[in-house]
């Protein structure tokens, strides 16, 4: 069993900076890719950012590419996102994912998911 617990959330002005963390518990964190995903209000959820098992690769949606930055120390068994230039559009619920199969940036390829911390940017 894997649970992931995400922390690090809250409000926000635009332009400002948030910095998320996924603590991670259960069997080979380390040998995971890991990702973040959000869910704004009445809208699916989307990729943001993965980080392969070794932190060699990262990944990123156009939308959050030279803002957000994804990193893990796996001697920690934790996941990092942080947020800088943050802008309305941001706002959504944030989960942490791990990744199981198939292309990073589908939702359906995750099977084990944190509860989510919401992060609101205000105008």
């Amino acid at each position: 069993q894997v649970q992931l617990v995400e922390s690090g959330g809250g409000l926000v002005q635009a332009g400002g900076s948030l910095r998320l963390s996924c603590a991670a518990s259960g069997r080979s964190f380390s040998s995971y890719t890991m990702g973040w995903l959000r869910q704004a209000a009445g809208k699916g959820r989307e990729f943001v950012a993965g980080i392969s098992w070794s932190g060699g690769s990262t990944y990123y949606a156009d939308s959050v590419k030279g803002r957000f930055t994804i990193s893990r120390d796996n001697a920690k068994d934790t996941v990092y996102l942080q947020m800088n230039s943050l802008k309305p559009e941001d706002t959504a619920v944030y989960y942490c994912a791990r990744h199981y199969s198939g292309s990073y940036y589908y939702p359906a390829s995750y099977d084990y998911w944190g509860q989510g911390t919401q992060v609101t940017v205000s105008s």
